[in-house]
C-alpha cells in the first residue's frame, strides 16, 4: 500500500448541519490498517438506513436525511469511502478500483452485522450500493434509489458519463465545494466548504 493521508480532525469541527461523530474500523479483511470511518447513529437493533454517497461528495451529503430516517424510528450507517470524507486516503491514485471500493463496502456490512437494510444511493453510491444486494441478499430488505443507474456491462456508457468522467479526470484538484454550490444553489457558503474538508490539498484528491 502506497502512503496513506489521514485528513486532520480539526478539519470537520463545526461542520453546519452535521452533528454526529465519526466512528472508525481499521480491522476490514482486506484493508488492514485503512480506516473506514462511518456515521452510525440509532438504536442498534433498529432496522438500517446504510446511506452511500457518490463522487466527490462524503457522508456530509446525508445530512439533511439522517435526522428524518432516526425520528422514524432507523439506524442509520452512513461510510465514507477510503479517499472520501474522514476515512483514509491512500495517496497511490491506482488503489481506486471498482473492486477496492465494492469490497470494502461489503467487508462493512459484515463488521457490522447490519440486517435489514434500506440501501440509501446516489451517483457513485448506486453504481457500487446496488450491486451489495446480490452478494448477500439476505441483509437487504428495500433500495432508496436517487441519481444513479445499475451498472450491467450489456450497453455503452452514456455521454454525460462519459463528460464527466473526463471532466474528473482532467481537474486533479477538483474544486468540489465550487462544484458543489453550482449543482446545488441553496447551499450555504460553510455547507458549500464542508464539502473541501476532507482535502487539505490536492494529494488527499
Amino acid at each position: 500500500m502506497s502512503e496513506i493521508l489521514k485528513t486532520p480532525p480539526e478539519r470537520f469541527a463545526d461542520l453546519p448541519g452535521f452533528p454526529w461523530k465519526a466512528h472508525s474500523r481499521d480491522d476490514l479483511p482486506g484493508y488492514d490498517g485503512l480506516a473506514m470511518a462511518y456515521v452510525d447513529e440509532g438504536p442498534a437493533d433498529a432496522p438500517v438506513f446504510l446511506c452511500l454517497h457518490g463522487q466527490p461528495t462524503w457522508s456530509y451529503l446525508y445530512r439533511r436525511m439522517i435526522p428524518h430516517f432516526l425520528a422514524a424510528g432507523g439506524r442509520v450507517v452512513a461510510p465514507d469511502f477510503f479517499g472520501f470524507g474522514r476515512s483514509d486516503k491512500p495517496a497511490d491514485d491506482a488503489t481506486y478500483t471498482f473492486d477496492f471500493h465494492r469490497n470494502s463496502l461489503l467487508a462493512l456490512v459484515r463488521a457490522l452485522d447490519l440486517t435489514d437494510i434500506t440501501l440509501v444511493v446516489q451517483d457513485w453510491g448506486g453504481l457500487l450500493g446496488l450491486t451489495l444486494p446480490m452478494e448477500m441478499p439476505e441483509r437487504f430488505s428495500r433500495a432508496i434509489v436517487m441519481n444513479t443507474a445499475l451498472p450491467t456491462g450489456d450497453l455503452p456508457l452514456g455521454k454525460g458519463f462519459l463528460d464527466w468522467r473526463a471532466f474528473a479526470d482532467s481537474q486533479p484538484d477538483m474544486a468540489i465545494g465550487k462544484l458543489l454550490a453550482r449543482a446545488c444553489p441553496h447551499l450555504s457558503p460553510a455547507e458549500a466548504a464542508a464539502y473541501n474538508a476532507p482535502y487539505p490539498d490536492a494529494r488527499y484528491k
